[in-house]
């Protein structure tokens, strides 16, 4: 039995990385556990193994009592001091008993304990390893589908990529190379569950992280991030250093940084803005092309109403209203868009006006006024009374006009 122990603790340590004094321990307690409640039901036991040879020994631990009440678990005072001399009374007799003697039940359980720590130290294992890389991105090798899931595998465990998880249009074949974000890891009664993400916001920014030096460094801050997967991305960046476009540095030298981003996230459209504290200029900034001809705060809801012209209508919202609803994720307000409609010019109200205001003339008159091709104080200029009437003015009105315009 000592060869198989050494064996099983030479290949426990060295296999599959557990120590060897948590083998021993795992092994005694199971052997100890078996035997009292099989062969040596009701006795107190000691088991020690060797970890240099895994030899293995056994006693019964008895208490020294002048009465036998219990031979299992007590010795009388004279044989105990027969076997151990000098012990006295109340003290605790340890005598080693044969291994063998704990039954054939005891060696079958230290079996099952053996596995079932090599199970649980797996387990425990796969744990510590990936708990501190929740939030990293991971590549593993496709392994199957189940239903809608995506199991991957990483090596030293297998994870799971939930269909929510995922993005739109991709598909993935047993054998294929994916990289993911690993967003958690729960510990369930079946074990640690890996959580994988091609689809959280999360992902795509720990991809600039990686490819944005700036950004790992920390001169370069993304301080807000909309995102609908598999068809576009907003990020809105500041920077620390005065020197250091926080925009171009995400973009890089002729877009290989953001490019990089994009392939792969298999052509995922990604708009890097600058980020503005005051929400009027962050949403004129983050519809860029589109141009805004009004905007109305309402602080109090974290409404924000936007009025664009014709053109630029379909550009502010964009398809399917994805744009302006990137737009209100990124800045935190909720975003409604019209149609400006220009109030257009009223070149004979204006004109009667300009009449009134300069002769206080009665609107009345200053329209038939504009009528007849007098649109301006300037247009006055060589015009008589007689003029006047014979535009449809009376005397008595054709006199007051004058008389006014030459106040």
């Amino acid at each position: 039995m000592s060869s198989e122990i050494l064996s099983v603790l030479e290949y426990m340590e060295k296999e599959k990385g557990i120590p060897r004094t948590d083998m021993i321990a795992t092994i005694a307690n199971a052997l100890k556990t078996a035997a009292q409640k099989g062969v040596s039901s009701g006795q107190e036991l000691k088991i020690e193994i060797n970890p240099k040879n895994g030899q293995l020994k056994a006693w019964a631990v008895m208490k020294v009592v002048d009465s036998v009440s219990n031979p299992r678990t007590e010795i009388h005072v004279e044989k105990a001091q027969a076997a151990q001399p000098g012990i006295q009374i109340g003290e605790m007799l340890e005598r080693e008993i044969d291994p063998s003697s704990l039954g054939r039940i005891a060696a079958q359980t230290a079996r099952q304990a053996v596995m079932q720590r090599l199970r649980q130290f797996e387990k425990d294992r796969i744990y510590d390893d990936f708990k501190d890389q929740v939030g990293n991105i991971v590549t593993g090798t496709v392994r199957r589908r189940e239903r809608s899931d995506i199991f991957v595998d990483l090596g030293k465990a297998e994870a799971v990529m939930p269909a929510k998880e995922q993005m739109p249009g991709e598909e993935y074949q047993p054998g294929d190379r994916i990289r993911s974000l690993l967003l958690e890891i729960e510990n369930t009664p079946r074990g640690p569950e890996i959580i994988l993400t091609r689809a959280s916001a999360k992902f795509v920014r720990r991809l600039f992280e990686l490819e944005v030096t700036e950004i790992a460094d920390g001169t370069v801050k993304i301080e807000a991030f909309a995102r609908e997967p598999g068809y576009r991305t907003k990020i809105a960046v500041t920077s620390s250093d005065p020197r250091v476009d926080p925009v171009g540095a995400c973009v890089g030298a002729r877009g290989a940084r953001v490019k990089t981003i994009v392939r792969e996230l298999g052509g995922e459209k990604i708009d890097i803005i600058k980020y503005y504290a005051d929400p009027k200029d962050m949403v004129i900034e983050a519809l860029k092309p589109a141009v805004p001809r009004d905007i109305i705060l309402d602080e109090k809801n974290r409404r924000i109403l936007l009025k664009v012209a014709t053109d630029d209508l379909a550009i502010a919202i964009g398809r399917k209203g994805q744009n302006a609803r990137l737009t209100s994720r990124l800045i935190g307000w909720r975003l409604d868009i019209e149609e400006f409609k220009a109030v257009g010019d009223d070149p004979r109200g204006n004109a009667v006006a300009s009449l009134v205001r300069a002769f206080r003339l009665d609107a009345v008159i200053a329209g038939r006024l504009v009528d007849m091709g007098i649109n301006s104080p300037a247009a006055f200029e060589g015009v008589a009374a007689e003029d006047l009437v014979g535009g449809g003015f009376s005397e008595d009105e054709a006199k007051d006009i004058i008389a006014r315009v030459n106040t």
